[in-house]
């Protein structure tokens, strides 16, 4: 309902708080009731004298009618019906009015719950493949086991030596105090978990975070006779910034085949092809002679005020993520499988078919987003092996044309809340009955 017609809503619900029959303020205001009965319900337009009438009646200022409710909460509780096909989304600005605590109220509770989901989507991620916790958990428990075994033969034996029980009582000291030691670290390194750029885990986060620091462009792999040594001076940079030995061995396998594609698409002729056939990846792969993947990545390293949000993923055959540059409102998992439901993998079943697909995530804060997916091969195969293949996804924002229903799909298994999903791999811990 427009703005201007909730000023009825706001005139009747502070008349009722009031106390105020509808036939007295009527009065008081200068207008018969059934006229005042028709404002209240929306149904009559009000403004100038009549309006500052009624305000004085009330007793408020003339702008606490007019103002309406909070467009942050308005947002908010937008955002978390767009999940439920049971809300009434077309009078949110009306419950907000009438009900400006309760929609305060809901308001926070879905950022709250949106703020726990991003949560247990950093946890499960480290749950699953973090080794830090892996080796942390592993040292608990086995600190664990180690006491109860002491602690058993010290209560299961009737008869033990002073000397005997004097070891096994050091080595329950020794042991708990690894305990101690092992869950506090633990018990730091989670707290960190809400921080999704905290404490990395592994050398493909690393990679992420320095292709990240710089916007996922690299001037000097642009410029015109760029060597693999340019490659080579980049990654001793972030080394110098504490970069790991594997995360380097990374981060240079993506920037060589940066400077490939820069060299097969380089920038000017790409700025050009944008110019005339605009950032459709088919229509700049048919101007310049480039395949698919390729543009995806040309497009991905971009600057954002040239092509728009641009985000990519990036499988190989097993379909394991190798490389992600994210997207507002598309969540990609870091380290746990992605959703099987995601045109990626689709693309990775059709070699060499291009896909197009409006996607949409079953999360609190998912945006309706275009995935484009190809899967073409990753380098030369022969008659003993097949060619490596390597799926590309890109990701950009929905344009809003009319393309039929956006495909519903999750992050991942174990944090999907869609019920009965003939692609589940794992039940979720979101689900009933976890």
């Amino acid at each position: 309902m427009p703005e201007t017609l909730m000023i009825g809503t706001r005139i009747r619900e502070t008349r009722m708080m009031r106390g105020i029959r509808q036939s007295d303020l009527a009065r008081q205001a200068g207008i018969s009731p059934s006229y005042l009965n028709l404002i209240e319900h929306n149904r009559r337009r009000i403004g100038g004298r009549t309006l500052l009438r009624l305000a004085g009646a009330l007793g408020v200022e003339p702008s606490r009618l007019t103002e309406g409710a909070e467009p942050a909460v308005v947002s908010a509780l937008r955002e978390a019906a767009s999940d439920s096909a049971q809300a009434e989304r077309d009078r949110v600005e009306e419950f907000a009015a009438r009900f400006p605590g309760w929609a305060g109220l809901l308001a926070d509770l879905h950022r709250r719950t949106e703020a726990l989901e991003r949560i247990i989507d950093t946890l499960t991620d480290r749950l699953a493949h973090d080794p830090f916790l892996e080796d942390s958990l592993h040292e608990v428990i086995s600190a664990v086991t180690a006491i109860r075994a002491t602690a058993a033969i010290l209560v299961e034996t009737e008869a033990l030596e002073p000397e005997w029980q004097a070891r096994f009582h050091r080595n329950i000291n020794e042991d708990a105090a690894r305990l101690t030691e092992g869950a506090q670290a633990l018990v730091r390194y989670l707290e960190a978990a809400p921080d999704r750029d905290a404490d990395l885990a592994v050398p493909q986060d690393e990679m992420h975070a320095a292709l990240a620091a710089r916007g996922h462009h690299f001037p000097e792999l642009e410029a015109p006779g760029a060597q693999p040594e340019e490659v080579a001076r980049l990654v001793a940079r972030e080394a110098r910034d504490g970069l790991s030995a594997p995360a380097q061995a990374l981060l240079g396998a993506v920037l060589r085949r940066y400077l490939e594609d820069a060299r097969a698409l380089p920038l000017p002729m790409l700025r050009a092809a944008i110019a005339q056939h605009g950032t459709e990846p088919d229509r700049l792969a048919r101007a310049t002679g480039a395949d698919l993947a390729r543009v995806f990545r040309r497009l991905a390293t971009l600057p954002e005020d040239l092509v728009g949000p641009v985000g990519l993923v990036i499988c190989d055959a097993s379909g394991t993520l190798i490389f992600r540059k994210p997207i507002e409102g598309f969540a990609i998992p870091r380290l746990t499988g992605a959703c099987p439901l995601w045109p990626l993998y689709q693309a990775m079943a059709q070699p060499l078919a291009p896909l197009r697909c409006r996607v949409r995530q079953a999360a609190r804060g998912a945006a309706t987003v275009q995935a484009l997916a190809v899967a073409s091969p990753a380098g030369p195969g022969g008659f003993d092996r097949p060619a490596p293949l390597q799926g590309h996804m890109l990701l950009r924002p929905d344009p809003g044309e009319a393309g039929g229903e956006a495909r519903r799909l999750g992050v991942s298994c174990r944090i999907c809340p869609l019920a009965d999903c003939d692609a589940r791999r794992e039940t979720s811990i979101l689900s009933e009955g976890f």
